[in-house]
């Protein structure tokens, strides 16, 4: 159950930040190279989101 939990939240959360992101390009003043640090950040955080949820078993 505790995996399942993880993995619904980290999915959820995902969703979130993928929608956050591209939300941005939705305006037509605002084009992909202004965003490009905004999808770096958002891949960097997913994949420490992911690496804590379900690799890092000490």
């Amino acid at each position: 159950m505790q995996k399942f939990t993880t993995f619904l939240g980290s999915l959820l959360a995902i969703a979130f930040l993928v929608g956050l992101a591209t939300t941005l390009t939705r305006s037509t003043m605002i084009g992909f190279f202004d965003v490009l640090p905004v999808y770096i950040l958002m891949a960097v955080a997913i994949f420490m989101m992911v690496y804590e949820a379900f690799f890092d078993k000490k």
